[in-house]
């Protein structure tokens, strides 16, 4: 048995309490004040541990498709294997091509990333091709303050003061877009999430409304995510950018996407779709006038491939940091962000290991 043969593959709920200076958002009806993902911790024969991260909405049933689907097929497999991640979905495809089980895969596909740059004492960007840039830009990407126009001031001057220099925001108003742009200052570039706010017809009117105030881009303008031909047609009735991909049902789904070149920018999320699939996407768009921006939602290992494939990729973007206050901050040390940028990380792998409160599923429950 090779010393690089996978010994263990465990699920670790990482659910980290957060504060948003409001009252708690609404999530599928109830107020949310946690931030939900899940640790991947593999481990080889020779104890060499690697981790990756899982999106995760209920922690009980990611951690079941682990233990029963995910570690007996790895267990026991070459980490170096290129068929095994395709053999695993294969093998698993009946259970969806969308969905819990291919987000426990993303996982797995990070941490197998993690433990190859390892073994090679490289860091992650030096196996994407190497770095393009020392540093990204990072924005603050506000959650939901359902249009209140005080709340939306205080928190655009924190950010702004605190040394970002770009904003999203996830409102549905031009109001509330209004708001910010007249504290931001002209030139700042401000996106705006709708998290899939209109109905095809609806849209064109709304997105008209907010042209005044220069939005950067418009991310999930509709209902259904999926209606890829009304988006193609959207975006030749609107001057204003479109984003989307973080509710694309597969990575197919975005391929054609970038492909058709419907939208400008795609969006996709290395803990739903694996780093594999999302650098294959980034590649795809250095070939078209579609630009690769990672949905990054998410703090913990996802969070550093999502910054290495930036680093790596051709066209510069900025990357997304949740802008919260939270109970425990990933990597806030090992990888800070100063002035709105962050350096990439040099050290082998991602460039850093989750801290052991982390590690130890101090914030499972």
């Amino acid at each position: 048995m090779s010393t690089n043969t996978i010994s263990s593959v465990t699920c670790i709920p990482m659910r980290l309490p957060f504060h948003h200076w409001s009252p708690s958002p609404l999530f599928a009806g109830r107020p949310r004040d946690k931030l939900d993902s899940a640790l991947v911790r593999v481990q080889t024969k020779d104890g060499t541990v690697a981790w990756g991260e899982s999106y995760c909405v209920e922690p009980r049933a990611l951690t079941a498709i682990f233990e029963s689907l995910i570690e007996p097929l790895a267990v026991g497999k070459d980490a170096d294997d290129a068929a095994l991640l395709p053999g695993m979905q294969r093998a698993l495809h009946n259970l969806g091509r969308s969905g819990p089980v291919v987000h426990a895969l993303a996982g797995l596909d990070i941490a197998l990333w993690d433990l190859r740059a390892k073994r090679a004492g490289a860091p992650l960007y030096a196996l994407l091709g190497g770095k393009q840039r020392d540093s990204v830009r990072v924005y603050a990407s506000l959650l939901q303050y359902y249009g209140h126009p005080g709340r939306l001031e205080e928190v655009t001057a924190r950010a702004l003061g605190e040394g970002y220099a770009e904003i999203k925001l996830h409102e549905r108003t031009a109001d509330a877009l209004g708001v910010v742009r007249r504290t931001a200052g002209i030139g700042v570039p401000i996106m705006v999430d709708t998290n899939c706010a209109w109905l095809p017809d609806e849209a064109p009117q709304a997105i008209g409304e907010m042209a005044q105030y220069d939005p950067f881009w418009i991310e999930e303008p509709l209902w259904p995510p999926e209606a890829h031909g009304v988006l193609a047609a959207l975006k030749a009735r609107t001057p204003i950018p479109l984003a989307v991909g973080e509710n694309a049902a597969s990575a197919h789904a975005l391929q054609e996407l970038a492909e058709s070149e419907s939208v400008d920018y795609i969006q996709p999320s290395v803990i739903k779709l694996g780093l594999t699939a999302t650098w294959d996407l980034a590649r795809r768009c250095g070939a078209s006038r579609v630009r690769c921006a990672p949905q990054v939602a998410f703090f913990g290992p996802g969070y550093l491939a999502s910054l290495h494939l930036i680093a790596a990729q051709h066209a510069e973007v900025s990357l997304e940091r949740l802008y919260v206050e939270l109970a425990h901050v990933p990597y806030g040390d090992s990888v800070p962000i100063r002035n709105g940028r962050v350096e990439i990380p040099d050290a082998p792998g991602l460039g850093a290991d989750p801290e052991t409160d982390l590690a130890e599923g101090r914030y499972s429950r």
